[in-house]
């Protein structure tokens, strides 16, 4: 019987504070393989979403299951190490480490996760292809990472989130800083390989346009409550 790539269920979180920040959803699920967009605007509670889904953050009350694991249920340290193993993350502002090489910077969650390291078999050999399949220009391995275009820098933090094939890939709005054209070209690269390594993809962004290569869309107000206290 297959495992759902994702549950959530009964969650909620409040950010402390004056004016603290909640939100709260009944019920999320993803299929093994599945691709689906969250739809959502600034300030929809899609940052504090992302953090519990990656276990930054725990919820007060709900699980919260990647892979059948429930991340809730688990100490910090343990959380941190399942990230690395099972969900590779594309930041929207690619968090890359700018003076280090674009290898080193792919290869950078293997020394956390051992499984994922194991599964990517020889790293360089490994970075290299997804380089090549993601469309970099040859040589681009020993380059600092902050020499390189967006489009570049960005298409590195993709080969750095899929390099070990973890079962989920989580994207914060990963086109934000692409016209149509360089959009569409990057969203085909991904699904592609997204396919190659069995993953799911879960990915928030604000562009309803990108809808038609997912396999569902959902609005995150239909699955997500948030509310701010007054200061």
């Amino acid at each position: 019987m297959a495992t759902d790539a994702l549950v959530l269920d009964h969650v909620r979180f409040r950010w402390p504070g004056r004016a603290s920040f909640e939100i709260s959803v009944p019920a999320f699920q993803m299929g093994e393989g599945e691709s689906v967009l969250l739809l959502g605007e600034s300030g929809s509670g899609k940052s504090t979403l992302l953090s519990l889904i990656c276990g930054i953050v725990t919820p007060d009350t709900g699980r919260i299951a990647v892979g059948g694991i429930d991340l809730a249920a688990m100490r910090a340290g343990a959380r941190d190490r399942f990230r690395a193993e099972a969900i590779g993350v594309i930041f929207q502002q690619f968090n890359l480490l700018p003076y280090a090489s674009v290898s080193d910077n792919i290869r950078l969650p293997l020394r956390f996760a051992p499984e994922r390291r194991g599964r990517a078999g020889d790293a360089g050999a490994e970075a290299a292809r997804l380089c090549q399949a993601l469309g970099l220009p040859e040589g681009v391995l020993g380059a600092a990472a902050g020499r390189l275009s967006v489009g570049q820098q960005q298409r590195v933090a993709v080969a750095r989130a899929l390099i070990g094939r973890p079962p989920l890939i989580v994207a914060d709005e990963p086109t934000s800083a692409l016209d149509a054209a360089t959009q569409d070209s990057f969203l085909g690269l991904l699904f592609d390989q997204i396919h190659a390594a069995g993953s799911s993809l879960l990915m928030v962004s604000h562009d309803a346009r990108l809808g038609e290569r997912f396999d569902r869309v959902v609005n995150l107000s239909e699955v997500v409550q948030a509310e701010r206290d007054a200061a």
